[in-house]
């Protein structure tokens, strides 16, 4: 169930960004969060969401024998493609230990 939610999160996200590419350009996504200070204090929360989520993608990978470099990279390189990346890689935690 949650990796199938995982895919639909992510292919409806990455149909939300592939349109604003078409129409708007890379540049034209980024933009507009130096319009206003509004607009700065939610691409600052974005920035930290995300960086708080490579420090758990690093140590999650570590303890689990993965290497965090690609989804790190990808992070910083595509946004949340890259946390919905490793989730979906994810292994899964043993079922009887998470429900003890």
């Amino acid at each position: 169930m949650q990796r199938a939610l995982i895919v639909i999160v992510l292919a409806l996200f990455a149909a939300l960004s592939g349109a604003a590419l078409w129409y708007h350009g890379y540049w034209g996504i980024i933009e507009p969060n130096f319009r206003s200070f509004a607009a700065a204090q939610v691409f600052a929360d974005l920035v930290i969401a995300l960086i708080l989520v490579m420090v758990w993608m690093w140590r999650d990978a570590r303890a689990q024998g993965r290497n965090p470099w690609p989804w790190i990279l990808a992070t910083l390189a595509v946004g949340s493609f890259g946390p919905l990346g490793y989730l979906l890689t994810r292994r899964e935690a043993d079922s009887s230990a998470s429900r003890a």
